[in-house]
């Protein structure tokens, strides 16, 4: 049975190429975040690497985060599709559905904000796990479920009222409860899935429109309509907006969610839960309360 393709890659491609080229001022702000949150992760994990890859980070935070953190030895920038022309060549340019390293080659693999976009997470999570020594950690960062909650809500009611019909317009996103799952069906040991929401503010739909494209990151769905959508929807969809997300100053709010990713590739040395029945002491005595027995 073939895999389900959610995905046109090719215009991904694309977009993302198109994306580099223009270099639109200010619409690297989400690979700042997850910078920032990788920053912070970093500062938690005492160890350090000899082999890092930056995997799929265009802009160079995330490179210039990991260099900065003086927790890995040789980094290795891999550019997802092609090579961002506003920085240093990369040393790879690769597709994150299919990953070139070798098994058990490096010690560190982080990937921010592309893996979402893929139509099997769960084997490239595995090919992650395999490309990572024993001990070998991943640190991954997603948008995660209710991102662009808003513009998908004001678009379905828009194009409802207008086309009297729906077609897909924002890609589906996992919750952390699915993606903790993935990382431990991958072969992951301490797997960890948080999450966190950015809140980013806009005049208009059209601006928050606007930057999405900058991004490269505008419907990419294989079952996206495929003739031009009326201006109406997109009119009544900004009206919507305005009217049921919108601050007091009539700038309205667009919802980010980071989906955080942390696992390891299984080692001898690492924490081992407890067997079922191995507790010296009861939970009743540790809560001070009396054991019930059935």
């Amino acid at each position: 049975m073939s895999q389900l393709s959610l995905f046109d890659r090719k215009l991904i491609a694309h977009r993302r190429i198109t994306a580099l080229k223009r270099a639109q001022e200010g619409a690297d702000f989400l690979m700042k975040a997850a910078a920032a949150d990788l920053q912070a992760r970093l500062e938690f994990i005492s160890r350090k690497f000899d082999c890092g890859v930056d995997l799929g980070g265009h802009t160079s935070h995330i490179f210039e985060t990991l260099k900065a953190s003086g927790k890995v030895k040789y980094l290795l920038r891999a550019d997802l599709f092609a090579a961002d022309p506003n920085h240093a060549k990369p040393d790879l340019i690769i597709d994150d559905a299919v990953l070139p390293f070798a098994p058990q080659s490096l010690d560190l693999i982080v990937s921010s904000l592309s893996l979402q976009m893929l139509d099997d997470l769960p084997g490239t999570l595995v090919q992650i796990k395999r490309a990572l020594k024993p001990d070998g950690l991943f640190l991954g960062l997603l948008l995660g479920t209710d991102t662009l909650a808003e513009l998908r809500d004001c678009l379905m009611r828009a194009e409802m009222e207008i086309s009297e019909g729906v077609s897909p317009r924002v890609i589906p996103f996992a919750d952390t409860r699915d993606l903790g799952d993935l990382l431990q069906r991958a072969g992951f040991a301490l797997p960890v899935a948080d999450i966190d929401r950015l809140t980013v503010r806009y005049h208009t739909m059209f601006d928050l429109i606007g930057d999405l494209r900058a991004m490269g990151a505008t419907n990419p769905l294989k079952e996206r309509l495929k003739t031009p959508t009326s201006k109406k929807v997109f009119m009544k969809a900004a009206e919507i907006y305005a009217q049921d997300y919108s601050d007091t100053d009539g700038r309205i709010r667009a919802t980010f969610t980071f989906a955080s990713l942390s696992g390891w590739a299984p080692h001898e040395s690492q924490q081992k839960p407890l067997q079922p029945g191995s507790a010296k002491h009861s939970l009743a005595k540790a809560l001070a309360t009396k054991e019930i027995k059935s």
